[in-house]
């Protein structure tokens, strides 16, 4: 297969340092190509430099394969520096073009810091995603949060409480549901989706006595979409949609907003849960944690979400080619 792309993230994270291990991990499994500058890796990785991704494949068993980038500057943990910004922002970039021009088989990136990125290139984008999607020339994008047993979707991600039933609109629970469904057979490789949709009120609205958005728009919203064959459940009251009996009932959880969602993954899993974005025309998937200045460079971070992030980015790699 085509290597996976690993962009850097933040060179003072742990970033460099879980994309090491995750090598280690994983030689002899899947390829991979880490774009970035090598005096950002910890000393004792082997790493080796590649002009032409394709080389990537057959070094990847003895020594991480390396697109170099030189970003002037050393890295010191937990010390992000404004000049490697660009050097950031390039990677992700280069690993977009790699993914799109079919040399690289999916992009995973690691954690990025968005202060450092603005102070010093100005960047224009809340994060990774929406630059991603700015990239690929989409509108519309989906956040996911997956591991083995559970696959979460937020329709609204960080916004306070107290905005969310504005922000939850007919059109983008629309959108979010039908990106969904539709990633899930393309990059899942699922025949007939099944999504659980939540309430967004205690017990879904308990017949419009606790809020009367289930009522009002997101059940003649799913009475539509049944109509154009979708297979949903809901809306479910959300303290009851989680345990292990009802999460065998679909395939994915559509939620109301971050922490509906976030919680029961993280209780599931927390070291293994991966990000991934839907609606691109590239696969991209994320470890589902950030760039922790405080304990970069201790040796002590757990490369468990990068390396389920790159075996999911392989899987789905798998999926659209079987299409």
């Amino acid at each position: 297969m085509t290597p996976i792309a690993i962009s850097c993230g933040e060179p003072a994270g742990i970033g460099p340092e879980i994309a090491a291990r995750a090598w280690q991990s994983l030689r002899g499994e899947i390829p991979l190509l880490w774009l970035g500058d090598p005096c950002h890796l910890p000393d004792a990785v082997p790493w080796w430099a590649v002009s032409d991704p394709a080389e990537a494949v057959a070094l990847s068993n003895e020594a991480l394969p390396v697109l170099p980038r030189d970003f002037g500057p050393p890295a010191i943990p937990g010390r992000p520096a404004p000049a490697h910004a660009q050097g950031v922002i390039d990677a992700i970039r280069d690993g977009v073009d790699l993914v799109r021009g079919g040399a690289c088989a999916a992009l995973c990136t690691a954690p990025i810091h968005k202060a450092a990125l603005i102070d010093g290139a100005g960047f224009a984008y809340p994060g990774h995603t929406e630059y991603l999607a700015a990239l690929a020339g989409v509108d519309e994008v989906v956040m996911m949060l997956a591991c083995e047993a559970l696959r979460v979707v937020p329709a609204t991600i960080h916004v306070p409480l107290s905005e969310v039933p504005a922000r939850l609109t007919p059109e983008l629970l629309d959108a979010t549901i039908r990106i969904t469904h539709a990633a899930l057979i393309r990059d899942f490789g699922l025949g007939a989706p099944r999504l659980a949709i939540a309430g967004l009120n205690p017990h879904a609205g308990e017949d419009g006595k606790m809020g009367g958005e289930e009522i009002k728009m997101i059940m003649p919203l799913l009475d539509r979409l049944r109509a154009d064959g979708f297979d949903l459940v809901g809306p479910m009251s959300a303290d009851t949609m989680f345990h292990a009996a009802a999460r065998a009932s679909y395939d994915a959880a559509i939620c109301m907003y971050h922490d509906q969602a976030l919680i029961p993954i993280k209780t599931i899993d927390f070291s293994g849960g991966v990000n991934v974005t839907l609606g691109l025309p590239f696969i991209r998937t994320s470890p589902d944690h950030g760039t922790a200045f405080g304990i970069a460079g201790k040796g002590l971070a757990d490369p468990s979400s990068m390396i389920a992030a790159i075996r999911m980015a392989a899987r789905m790699a798998k999926a659209r080619e079987a299409r």
